[in-house]
């Protein structure tokens, strides 16, 4: 089995430290560099729930998207939710390691594997000057409608489903995507020319001002399930690495459900 520092090294090559945001905790939060890694488990969250999936797999090391400790810490006391993560996973030997604007950037990336799991064909960069996004095209023409619904059919289901602003008629041949929050992006998808952006975290105003300018359809998904789809890519890319050194890993992709919203419930009169 190889050490953990020789898997690490090869998935800084994947997704490079240096290719994060400034504000961004991306790397290895706990493990020992010369423990001996033979079961990987891939998630987007570093949550308890995931934690204790990796004890009862086995795993050696959780492979995360978003990170444990974004703004830092001066403690890992058990007594706190994350201080509890830590302590769990070093009293089971598993090591954290964190992918997350360096996998947003990365090609492939996040967007490719959102774009993926949608069966859109990924054209280029929506943002070339820093890889985040992606330009897409459809193979048929569809309606928004229909292009929201194939968003509902293909990504992992959640209470917040799949919300859609623009008229539903309009024709949909050329998209942007972006996994996680995208509503920052606005102004490279408008310069894009699409016919609909799909990301998540969409805010009220940016929405509807981009709505208000453009007939720009946007389709907003939970954040968990646009980013999940990079667990299934990233975990195939450390599948072919292992192939080629003889490692012999086994690799898992958690289907845990951390999207923090529980339920949805609909307004009477509600627009469908």
């Amino acid at each position: 089995m190889p050490r953990l520092s020789e898997v690490i090294a090869e998935l800084d090559a994947l997704w490079p430290p240096d290719r994060a945001e400034q504000w961004d905790a991306v790397g290895t939060v706990c493990g020992d560099p010369d423990a001996r890694v033979g079961r990987v488990l891939f998630a987007v969250d570093p949550v308890q729930e995931i934690a204790d999936e990796a004890v009862a797999l086995g795993a050696d090391l959780i492979v995360t998207h978003h990170p444990l400790y974004l703004r830092g810490t001066t403690t890992v006391a058990a007594g706190h939710f994350k201080g509890r993560v830590v302590h769990d996973l070093i009293k089971h030997d598993i090591a954290l390691h964190v992918a997350h604007t360096n996998a947003d950037t990365a090609d492939p990336g996040v967007s490719d594997a959102l774009a993926g799991a949608l069966g859109l064909r990924v054209t280029g960069p929506l943002v070339p000057e820093n890889g985040l996004g992606r330009i897409c095209e459809l193979d048929h023409p569809e309606t928004l409608a229909e292009f929201a619904a194939r968003a509902a059919a293909r990504l992992p289901a959640t209470a917040q489903g799949i919300r859609v602003a623009g008229d539903p008629g309009t024709t949909v041949r050329r998209v942007a995507v972006s996994g996680g929050s995208g509503d920052s992006l606005f102004d490279a998808v408008r310069a894009a020319g699409v016919d609909a952006f799909l990301t998540a975290d969409l805010r009220h105003h940016p929405a509807s001002e981009a709505v208000l300018q453009t007939p720009l359809g946007l389709v907003d998904a939970a954040h968990w399930a646009t980013e999940w789809p990079w667990c299934e890519q990233a975990a195939a890319q450390l599948d072919a690495i292992s192939d080629r050194h003889g490692w012999d890993l086994r690799v898992h992709v958690s289907k845990t459900v951390t999207d923090p919203w529980s339920s949805h419930h609909t307004s009477p009169g509600a627009p469908n």
